[in-house]
């Protein structure tokens, strides 16, 4: 009963929070404290302040953390999961609908359009890194980063996790 009472609890936010984790946080609070009493409102805050401190998305954060406080490993998993249960049942149900109609000159039409605004926007992206790298290290350092990074992923063909990897540790170190 334990696990269905944390599924429902991670599950409403889920669906009612609209915006991603921060709209969500004030329902899972309800849940968690008011409703199911599995925390006060201090032990609450200070899930939410170390939630907040690690990187990724918070409301899974908080769902796995406080479903281990309430009924172990099998109590994370089932939190996790409750929290991103209602965007895979939503995208299920969209990519269906979409595999039904992707012969249709629409979607066809649709799926056109929406690359070039996907380009841009990962450049406009692309740029803002560039200039926080600038601001934050030097143009020599942002430079150094991005010919050697190009070099490794486009004519020795590293993968990209490996180039990554490399570059925090660049800047772990030398930065």
């Amino acid at each position: 009963m334990i696990y269905w009472k944390i599924f429902v609890a991670f599950f409403i936010p889920g669906i009612l929070g609209y915006g991603g984790g921060p709209s969500s946080i004030p329902l899972v609070e309800n849940e968690v404290v008011q409703h199911n009493k599995w925390m006060n409102v201090q032990e609450f805050s200070e899930v939410l302040a170390l939630g907040n401190s690690l990187p990724g998305p918070i409301a899974t954060k908080m769902a796995g953390y406080i479903g281990y406080d309430v009924a172990g490993v099998p109590g994370a998993i089932v939190g996790v999961f409750a929290t991103v249960a209602p965007s895979l049942m939503l995208m299920i149900f969209l990519l269906g609908i979409l595999f039904k109609y992707k012969d249709s000159p629409k979607v066809k039409r649709m799926t056109l359009y929406v690359r070039p605004v996907i380009a841009v926007l990962l450049g406009v992206m692309a740029w803002r890194f560039f200039l926080e790298s600038y601001i934050g290290i030097g143009l020599w350092q942002t430079l150094l980063l991005l010919v050697v990074s190009y070099v490794l992923l486009e004519q020795v063909r590293v993968h990209p996790a490996f180039v990554i990897v490399g570059a925090l540790v660049y800047g772990g170190f030398l930065l």
